[in-house]
């Protein structure tokens, strides 16, 4: 990666990042990214568009998921740098797909930490109810951007116990839930009874036909956004070769586990067709059932999911901005890094886009979480069709020598392209509902806003070269 040149004799900058992510921190965040607002929240739009059938949107989901971390770790395990796939997308496809890759990655992760923030916000109103939303989104707000700018090792250690939170959580609900199933226990009211009958209480798996699935489509994929965020700690990694794929070798169990089985689970314990979105759906099912005390625990747990998400989401698009001033894509400053080898002035830059997060809790309470994650979608699914791209784009590049990396994408190439259809299927997908398709639009001027940056950076560029 192109570098800076180094900050002056006696000042707190440099321009190196820290390796201060050991292995248990990239695993713990690879777990901790797959368990946040999108299933602790976000799958109650999901269940309410698809039924049961969800759960087959998310093992459909996870498995394109899969191909595009596997595609990633075997690009970043050949080049470990801060940045990582915008820089694959410059290397492989061009300047202009890395400045687009790059600056979209960052927009997904500041409107994903938007609706996380605002996610944030609905879970403490189940315990404080008449306290407004966005007073407690902007305690959040204060507490990540402390948290983001001491060394990189206080932030792998809080995202590790966060995720040992929410991973023991999950683990702790399927077992008590499945136990509940085992020994027949009934919610109050209820005419079925715990297991299948409850799951299929509407008399079928696909409810709402095949539509209803391809639409939960918009929600299940922008659970998975920000598992990605994986990549860029290679360039904090302290053994990017081996943590990196660690960490992505986990993806298909977590998804079957934390999605499938625990969604399972609860839709076999409570007609899903009562689940109203007005909390998360762990926390609504738990309070019906009559066991408040449970209620109240998973609260506390989406609580840490949250905060969790929000801390990975202000990690990634820092260090993304930080990659892109390397690059000549985004403005020099935000490569200054202070010494605690962070580079402060992108992560004050997303705790200034959490504070829009905070206007807009006080102004649109009601309607903001699906608007927000239906344009996090389309900039989530933007990114992996990059990567894939990326990837595709290398493999051809790479000459045919007939050796095997030690990190390979299983399927190669044809795994690539069956994915980048489904990732294309999804884009199509947003314009099927009113709800969703605004993302379209939002994402269309988007990119061009991105184009007319691109030109207009080139023509400075030129502006500057000194004629013969």
């Amino acid at each position: 990666m192109k570098q800076l040149q180094q900050a002056p004799a006696g000042s707190t900058e440099t321009n190196t990042l820290s390796r201060g992510l050991s292995a248990r921190h990239i695993r713990f965040m690879a777990l901790g990214s797959a368990i946040g607002t999108g299933l602790f929240y976000g799958s109650s739009a999901a269940i309410q568009a698809a039924g049961p059938a969800v759960l087959l949107a998310y093992m459909i989901g996870g498995a394109a998921v899969f191909v595009v971390m596997r595609a990633m770790g075997e690009m970043a395990v050949r080049h470990p740098v801060s940045g990582s796939f915008a820089q694959y997308a410059s290397k492989y496809l061009g300047p202009f797909a890395g400045f687009l890759t790059g600056w979209t990655f960052t927009f997904e992760m500041a409107i994903v930490a938007i609706a996380d923030v605002t996610a944030f916000g609905i879970y403490m109103g189940f315990w404080f109810p008449e306290v407004p939303r966005w007073i407690w989104v902007a305690a959040v707000v204060l507490f990540i951007a402390a948290v983001n700018l001491m060394k990189v090792r206080v932030f792998g250690e809080t995202e590790f116990w966060l995720a040992v939170v929410k991973v023991a959580a999950i683990l702790a609900m399927i077992g008590g839930g499945a136990a509940l199933i085992v020994f027949g226990f009934q919610a109050p009211g209820s005419d079925h009874a715990t297991g299948l009958d409850t799951l299929l209480a509407a008399g079928t798996l696909f409810p709402h036909g095949f539509t209803g699935l391809l639409l939960s489509f918009a929600v299940v994929m922008f659970a998975f956004g920000g598992i990605e965020t994986i990549g860029i700690t290679a360039g904090e990694a302290k053994d990017p070769a081996r943590a990196v794929p660690a960490a992505i070798n986990t993806v298909p169990w977590r998804i079957l586990l934390f999605y499938v089985a625990s969604l399972a689970v609860v839709m076999m314990l409570f007609d899903w067709r009562a689940i109203d979105g007005s909390s998360s759906p762990f926390v609504q099912i738990f309070e019906a059932l009559g066991l408040p005390a449970a209620a109240h625990v998973l609260n506390a747990v989406v609580i840490t999911a949250a905060v969790s998400a929000i801390n990975a989401d202000t990690f990634g698009a820092g260090r993304m901005l930080y990659a892109m001033a390397g690059q000549g894509h985004a403005p020099r400053s935000f490569a200054r890094v202070s010494a605690n080898g962070v580079p402060y002035l992108s992560v004050l830059v997303m705790a200034l886009v959490l504070v829009l997060g905070v206007i807009l809790n006080a102004v649109l309470p009601q309607s903001l979480f699906l608007l927000i994650a239906s344009v996090a979608t389309f900039a989530t699914v933007w990114v992996w069709i990059m990567i894939l791209a990326s990837y595709l784009a290398m493999r051809r590049r790479r000459p045919a020598t007939g050796e095997r990396d030690a990190y390979e994408l299983p399927g190669g190439s044809l795994s690539a392209w069956v994915a980048l259809g489904f990732m294309g299927l999804v884009v199509a997908l947003l314009a099927l509902s009113a709800d969703t398709r605004v993302a379209l639009y939002t994402g269309g001027c988007w990119l061009a806003l991105l184009g007319l940056g691109y030109l207009w950076l080139g023509r400075r560029r030129a502006s500057r070269v000194p004629r013969a």
